[in-house]
């Protein structure tokens, strides 16, 4: 493993007009200093159009281009490094540039099928590049290299929350990281996104509000996830 636990971001997902608040945690699996990431897609919980026109745009973190050029030629030298792959992928994740980072994760995944963690972070990329289905098929390829991978059943329910409008798939995948640690900060987290579903429905199964598209039914990829 590379480095450990990537980016931890907070995203706020309301269907319909002021429909429930669902606070939970999209998670890199790889990096090490548990920065918090910008949310483009992700509206703002409070504070109203005004102050939303007011707050100065996030900065994006810049990349190092001559480390990034450095690991480029490593890649081109040589076609099996799959640490210099997933070291650009990072570099380019780190960046919020995360068009950049899906090819090398891609390759990286061609080399070592089996790395959860690289598995995830795509699939987290592919979520910020407008691609839910996507990331929701990459999410289901680390669950089946590591059926109990805390931060792929977060991110699962963050994606099909705020990306599908599923708010059942949402819940079960945040029960389930419940279940393997209520007491890890996924599990926190976790609980706390039940929470707020269970406050915006009262006594009653998480729906979406009437005229909200139904999600699409997503299979389980075999083989490549290449584009």
């Amino acid at each position: 493993m590379i480095r450990t636990m990537k980016a931890v971001f907070v995203v706020y997902a309301v269907t319909g007009a002021l429909f429930g608040l669902i606070v939970g945690w999209i998670l890199g699996t790889q990096q090490a200093s548990g920065r918090v990431a910008f949310s483009p897609a992700a509206p703002a919980a409070q504070g109203g159009a005004a102050a939303q026109a007011a707050a100065p745009p996030a900065a994006r973190p810049a990349v190092d281009e001559a480390q990034a050029t450095a690991l480029r030629n490593i890649a081109t030298q040589d076609p099996a490094n799959i640490q210099a792959r997933v070291q650009l992928g990072n570099l380019y994740f780190d960046g919020e540039r995360y068009q950049d980072a899906i090819p090398w994760y891609e390759e990286a995944l061609k080399l070592n099928g089996r790395d959860v963690n690289v598995s995830t972070d795509l699939g987290v990329c592919y979520y910020y590049t407008d691609q839910a289905d996507r990331a929701i098929r990459q999410f289901e390829v680390s669950l089946g290299i590591d059926p109990k991978h805390a931060k792929t059943l977060m991110n699962m329910g963050i994606v099909k929350a705020y990306g599908k409008q599923d708010l059942v798939g949402a819940a079960a995948a945040w029960e389930q990281v419940v279940k393997l640690d209520p007491n890890s900060p996924e599990g926190q987290n976790a609980q706390r996104a039940l929470a707020n579903l269970a406050t915006a429905h009262p006594g009653g199964t998480p729906t979406p509000p009437a005229g909200t598209p139904p999600a699409q039914q997503t299979s389980t990829p075999a083989g490549s996830t290449k584009k």
